[in-house]
């Protein structure tokens, strides 16, 4: 695939987003963002490539069927990267309603709008067409303590919000078996790194750590996550683009299990060499556990082989060196923090 096309990359004003619209606009395409800067979607996120003259930022849902067929259009759209999506578990479980909207109902209208692009393209240029969609790992459930899952494990979704993303996956398929639109999707574990909004795990632990506030933690804390680095999903996302296949899922994992406690206290180690307290103490003295989240999935792995042989995907990032440099990010960028957590407020 030539990389002087024009991607359509939806959500990219998020945390993982914004970390591949940079990848994309280094590798050369154009890039038309569509952001409808929710809570947790926010400008500040794409300073640098605002900068960047293949760059166009549209703020706007991605469940306007005017305004998603306008955009395909005006810009000539080769390729859609579909980020979109409502992502915290615990804000399912309060209301899931936003969940049921953009996550199925927008992801609905998303694919209608580029079934209706892509049928009406000239046929050189239908070849060349993708639909590419994020999900998760969390649609295919809890893994017992042996075993990874795979693109052909059964969906089995415990919360509103992986309920969701499985509905949207179950979509894409139909709309490439039924309609034969070139949809591709991809699945991968959590993600770390800059730029990630505080209200997940690890981001939520420095800034209340910081802050002097208790590090809440569910259950017994021994929920297991495997982690990836932001940029190493963010590469498999782009070779499942140009390399993936019509129809195919593909998953990306960290290789990095780690429970959600042993995980709270190496950020507390962190912590405790780059940004001691001032008595001296560890950060671990502020962990305290809390009753469990309803539909707590025990853990969560990915065996992403598929994606290294078919896609030649590989990490870059090791989880030791990865999680310091994400801690060192958060302590240097105190103004980004700030900013974000207050348009939330």
């Amino acid at each position: 695939m030539s990389k002087t096309r024009t991607l359509l990359v939806t959500g990219a004003a998020g945390f993982i987003g914004s970390t591949y619209v940079r990848q994309a606009l280094a590798a050369g395409y154009r890039v038309v963002v569509l952001d409808a800067l929710t809570y947790a979607g926010h400008k500040e996120n794409l300073a640098e490539p605002q900068l960047h003259p293949a760059f166009t930022f549209v703020q706007g849902n991605i469940g306007d069927g005017k305004l998603v067929p306008q955009l395909l259009a005006e810009h000539q759209v080769d390729a859609i990267v579909n980020f979109a999506a409502e992502s915290h578990v615990d804000n399912s479980i309060a209301s899931p309603s936003a969940f049921i909207m953009t996550n199925i109902v927008g992801a609905y209208t998303l694919f209608e709008a580029a079934r209706a692009w892509w049928k009406n393209m000239p046929a050189e240029k239908q070849d060349g067409f993708r639909v590419v969609h994020i999900s998760t790992d969390e649609v295919y459930g809890s893994l017992g303590e042996t075993g990874k899952f795979t693109e052909t494990s059964p969906m089995r979704p415990n919360s509103p919000y992986s309920a969701s993303k499985a509905a949207a996956d179950h979509l894409a398929r139909a709309w490439f078996k039924t309609y034969g639109v070139p949809v591709v999707v991809t699945n991968c574990t959590n993600n770390y790194g800059p730029r990630q909004f505080p209200e997940k795990l690890i981001p939520h632990m420095i800034t209340r750590a910081l802050g002097g506030q208790s590090l809440p933690v569910y259950g017994d804390g021994m929920n297991i996550r495997d982690w990836i680095h932001v940029e190493d999903h963010c590469r498999g996302v782009m070779l499942a683009l140009e390399q993936g296949k019509p129809g195919q899922t593909y998953a990306f994992g960290g290789n990095a299990e780690i429970t959600n406690i042993e995980l709270v206290k190496k950020l507390c180690a962190t912590l405790d060499a780059l940004r001691p307290r001032s008595d001296g103490r560890s950060y671990e003295g502020q962990i305290a556990f809390v009753p469990d989240r309803p539909g707590h999935d025990r853990r969560y792995a990915i065996d992403d082989s598929k994606a290294e042989k078919e896609l030649g995907f590989t990490r870059k990032y090791n989880f030791e060196s990865g999680l310091k440099s994400t801690v060192e990010w958060y302590l240097s960028n105190d103004a980004w923090c700030s900013s974000v957590t207050k348009k939330a407020a």
